[in-house]
C-alpha cells in the first residue's frame, strides 16, 4: 500500500477544477458565470466542441423571459445584450387555415410584468454569447475550444475526464450542456424519455415594410404554429413548424417558391417581406431525462430536456437550470459540503425535475391539439382561448407563468437577486 506525501496532496488539490462545464452555449456559459460569481475562489473551466469563432456565425434569435432577464441582469451581463433586445410589448394568438381570408385573434397578452419589464425579450444569441464569453474573462474562467468529453470516470471524491485531445482533467462537479443529443448524459448511465414528432422548425429572418411595434404573434396551422417574433429594426425572426418531409423541401426550393410559401403564412400586415438570413430546418421532438444527476454529473439545459418551441420555453427552462444548480452549488460550498456529492445535487434534481416536466407535457398537448385540422378540436381549441380571454385573472396568469415570475420558491437570480 502507498500514500500521498503532503506535497503531491496539494499538487493534485491545486490542478483539480472545482466546476468543469462541458458546452460552451448559454446554459454553460451561463451556468459558469453564475457560479464563479457568487463562489469566486471556486476554479471553473468550460470546453466547448466548437472552433472558437464559430458562435459569431449564429443568426438566430430567442425569447428571455422576464425571470431570465432578471438572472442576466444580475450576472452584469443584460446591460451588454440590452441595446440589440427588443421588447416584445404585446402577443397576439390566431388560429386559421393557411388559406382562410380572414385570421381571427382569440387571444391577446398585453402589459408588462414589472413597471419597464415586458414579460419577454427577444434577443440575437450571438449578443448573448458574446456578453457571457465576456463575462467569463472578467472572471477568470477559461474556455478551452475544439475539445469534447470522450469519458470520464468517477470516483468518491472526484471525476477524471477524458477529452478528444487525450489529457485528462479532474473536477469534483461535472456539468453537461452538451446539447440534446448528450453524450454525457449517456455515459452517466442516464435514461430519457423521448419521441418525434415528424415536425422540423424551419427558422429564418425577415425584414418587413413596416413596423412590428414589439408585437409577436403565434398563428396555429394545421401542420404547426407559425411564430412571428419581433426584432429591432423592422425585421422579425421566424419558427415555421412543418411536416418534415415539407420542411426539407422548403429550405431547399429557390427564393421565389420560399418566399412564396412564406408570405402566404405570414401575411400581409407589414407589407412586403424579404428574407434577410439564411434558412435551416430543425428536427423537432421530446426529449426529457430520468434523472438530471448523477454521482458528480449534472444536466442542464438540453442535456435534460428538449421541448417543442410551441412555449418559446426551451432556453427559458436552461436558464431556470442555471439559476438553480448555481444556488444549489453555492450555498453546499459555503457550507463547507462536498459540492459534487450526490445528496447535494439532489437539491437540484428536486428543484427543476417537476417543472421541466410539467412543461414538456404542457409543449406535448399544446401541440398535438394545434398541429392538426379536426373541426371538433378546432372549435374546441377556439373555444378555450376565447373563454382565456375573457377571463382577467386567468389571463394574468398565464402571463406570469409565460414570465417565469409567478412561480413560488424560485431560485434567487430569477428573482433577481444574488446567490
Amino acid at each position: 500500500m502507498w500514500t500521498l506525501s503532503s506535497s503531491q496532496v496539494s499538487r493534485e488539490s491545486a490542478q483539480m477544477l472545482d466546476m468543469l462545464v462541458v458546452g460552451g452555449g448559454y446554459v454553460g456559459l451561463s451556468a459558469a458565470v453564475a457560479v464563479k460569481q457568487s463562489a469566486p475562489h471556486l476554479k471553473i473551466e468550460v470546453i466547448e466542441a466548437a472552433p472558437e469563432h464559430v458562435w459569431q456565425n449564429d443568426q438566430r434569435a430567442s425569447a428571455i423571459i422576464a425571470a431570465a432577464s432578471r438572472m442576466l441582469e444580475v450576472l452584469g451581463v443584460w446591460q451588454d445584450i440590452l441595446p440589440q433586445a427588443q421588447p416584445i410589448n404585446r402577443m397576439v394568438v390566431t388560429d386559421s387555415r393557411t388559406a382562410d381570408p380572414v385570421r381571427p385573434v382569440f387571444l391577446t397578452f398585453d402589459g408588462a410584468v414589472e413597471e419597464g419589464r415586458p414579460f419577454a425579450h427577444m434577443v440575437p444569441n450571438v449578443e448573448m454569447v458574446r456578453a457571457l464569453r465576456g463575462a467569463c474573462e472578467r472572471l477568470g474562467i477559461a474556455i478551452r475550444h475544439g475539445l469534447s468529453a470522450t469519458g470520464f470516470t468517477t470516483t468518491s471524491t472526484k471525476t477524471t475526464v477524458t477529452l478528444s485531445d487525450g489529457s485528462t482533467v479532474d473536477t469534483r462537479l461535472l456539468v453537461a450542456c452538451d446539447g440534446v443529443k448528450s453524450k454525457l448524459r449517456d455515459m452517466a448511465g442516464i435514461k430519457t424519455v423521448s419521441w418525434d414528432y415528424g415536425q422540423s422548425g424551419i427558422v429564418t429572418t425577415v425584414e418587413h415594410e413596416r413596423p412590428h411595434e414589439g408585437v409577436a404573434e403565434e398563428h396555429f396551422l394545421p401542420s404547426g404554429p407559425f411564430a412571428i417574433l419581433p426584432l429591432t429594426g423592422n425585421r422579425s425572426s421566424l419558427v415555421w413548424t412543418e411536416r418534415r418531409e415539407e420542411a426539407e423541401q422548403l429550405v431547399r426550393a429557390d427564393e421565389l417558391v420560399f418566399e412564396e410559401e412564406l408570405q402566404r403564412r405570414f401575411g400581409h400586415k407589414l407589407g412586403a417581406i424579404t428574407v434577410a438570413g439564411s434558412r435551416k430546418a430543425f428536427p423537432l421532438g421530446l426529449t426529457l431525462a430520468r434523472a438530471f444527476v448523477a454521482p458528480r454529473v449534472a444536466l442542464a439545459g438540453d442535456a435534460a430536456h428538449g421541448i417543442h418551441p410551441i412555449s418559446g420555453q426551451g432556453l427559458n427552462l436552461g436558464f431556470k437550470d442555471v439559476a438553480a444548480l448555481a444556488e444549489t452549488v453555492v450555498e453546499a460550498d459555503r457550507l463547507g459540503l462536498d459540492i459534487g456529492a450526490l445528496n447535494v445535487l439532489e437539491r437540484y434534481q428536486s428543484w427543476r425535475r417537476f417543472d421541466t416536466f410539467r412543461m414538456g407535457v404542457t409543449t406535448d398537448v399544446l401541440n398535438r391539439l394545434f398541429s392538426n385540422d379536426i373541426t371538433p378540436i378546432r372549435i374546441a381549441r377556439d373555444f378555450g382561448l376565447s373563454l382565456v380571454e375573457r377571463l382577467p385573472g386567468l389571463k394574468s396568469y398565464f402571463i406570469g407563468e409565460a414570465a417565469g415570475t409567478s412561480a413560488p420558491n424560485q431560485p434567487k437570480l430569477l428573482a433577481g437577486h444574488p446567490i
